[in-house]
C-alpha cells in the first residue's frame, strides 16, 4: 500500500513539471478595467482561451513552452509576451484602436466601388495567389475598414474584429487579428502585422480529409516553417534546402546557428539566399536583427528576419499550424 502512495505521489510531481499553466487578467488600457472574452494564445497554433467575465484566463502551454504568448481582444492591438512563467501571474493590459479609426471614414455611398477594388487588392497580399487562396473565404469582410484619406499610393485597412477566414482547401478555420496593412501601390510592395489561431476543419468526410493532407504537404513542402525544422535537426541538404551567400558558397550549420543555453539562433554577417532543389536561390533572408531564435517546430522570431522571393509570396492561405506533422 505505502508503494501505492508512493507511486501515486511521484506521478503526480512528474505531471506538475509538464503541465504549465499560465495564469492572469486582462485589462483595458486607459480604464484598467477587466476585458471578458479576450483570447489568450499561442499564435500560429490550435492553443488558446478566452478570459471570464472577470478577465481572467489560465492556458495550459507545456506543448509550446518557449513560444511567445499573444493576448488579443475585439477593438485592440494585439500584446505579445515573451518574459511569463507559470510561477507568477501575468496582468496584461490592452491598447484599444482609437487612432486609426480618426482617419477613416467608414461608410460612404462614394466609396462603394473604391471599396470593391480594394477588398481584391487585400484579399490578392492577405490571403496569396496561389490555388489555395482561390480556395479561402473571408467570411466577415464587412468588418474591414479602408482608408480613403488622401494618399492614394498607400492603402490601409483595419478591422476592430478578428478577421475569419474558411480555408477551404488545408481544412481549416482561421481567426487572424490583424494589427496592421498597408499596401504600396507605386513600389507594389505591402506590410501586414498581426497574430493567428487556427482550428482544424472536422466537417468532411474521409476522402475530404485526405485531400487536405495532400494539399497540406505540398503547401509545407519548401515553406519558411520546412527550413526552420530542417534546419533545427542540421537536416537542410537532406530536406532539399541549401543555404548559400552573395558568392553562392554553401554555408555549413556551424556557420549559420549558435547555440546558446539550449536555445539555437540564426545568424549570419550578410544576407542568405535560401535554394530548395534549386541551384540558385529562389528565395533570401535579410536579418533585422544580429541572430534569430527558432525552435525545432519550426517557429521563428518574425521581427527579426524580412523575406524576399519565393518564401515572401507564402501567405495566410499557405500557412499551417505549428502542431502540422508533429501530432
Amino acid at each position: 500500500m505505502k508503494r501505492f502512495f508512493l507511486f501515486l505521489i511521484l506521478a503526480g510531481l512528474h505531471l506538475s513539471a509538464y503541465n504549465q499553466v499560465i495564469k492572469g487578467i486582462v485589462f483595458d488600457k486607459p480604464s484598467k478595467d477587466t476585458l471578458s472574452f479576450a483570447m489568450v494564445y499561442i499564435n500560429g497554433t490550435f492553443v488558446g482561451t478566452y478570459t471570464d467575465a472577470h478577465g481572467r484566463f489560465a492556458l495550459d502551454i507545456s506543448e509550446n513552452a518557449g513560444m511567445p504568448l499573444t493576448v488579443s481582444a475585439m477593438g485592440y492591438y494585439s500584446l505579445t509576451i515573451t518574459d511569463y512563467s507559470p510561477d507568477r501571474p501575468l496582468f496584461v493590459f490592452l491598447s484599444p484602436k482609437v487612432v486609426e479609426l480618426q482617419e477613416v471614414v467608414i461608410s460612404a455611398k462614394s466609396h462603394s466601388a473604391r471599396r470593391i477594388t480594394n477588398m481584391k487588392v487585400f484579399r490578392r497580399e492577405f490571403l496569396g495567389t496561389t490555388s489555395n487562396a482561390l480556395d479561402c473565404e473571408i467570411v466577415n469582410e464587412r468588418d474591414i475598414i479602408f482608408n480613403y484619406d488622401s494618399d492614394r499610393d498607400t492603402l490601409k485597412a483595419y478591422a476592430l474584429k478578428p478577421i475569419l477566414i474558411n480555408n477551404k482547401a488545408l481544412g481549416y478555420k482561421i481567426t487572424y487579428f490583424l494589427d496592421k496593412f498597408e499596401y504600396y501601390r507605386s513600389a507594389k510592395t505591402f506590410i501586414f502585422k498581426g497574430s493567428i489561431v487556427f482550428n482544424e476543419d472536422l466537417t468532411g468526410g474521409i476522402a475530404e480529409r485526405e485531400a487536405f493532407e495532400r494539399k497540406r504537404r505540398y503547401a509545407y513542402l519548401g515553406s519558411r516553417m520546412h527550413f526552420f525544422r530542417a534546419l533545427w535537426k542540421n537536416d537542410l541538404e537532406a530536406q532539399g534546402f541549401n543555404a548559400r551567400n552573395w558568392a553562392f558558397d554553401n554555408l555549413e550549420y556551424d556557420r549559420i546557428v549558435i547555440n546558446i543555453d539550449g536555445r539555437k539562433y540564426f545568424r549570419f554577417s550578410d544576407n542568405i539566399g535560401i535554394c530548395y532543389f534549386s541551384k540558385t536561390p529562389e528565395s533570401k533572408v535579410v536579418f533585422l536583427k544580429e541572430r534569430v531564435y527558432f525552435d525545432e517546430k519550426g517557429y521563428y522570431d518574425p521581427s527579426g528576419i524580412s523575406w524576399e522571393g519565393k518564401m515572401a509570396t507564402q501567405r495566410i492561405a499557405d500557412w499551417l499550424p505549428y502542431e502540422y506533422g508533429i501530432r
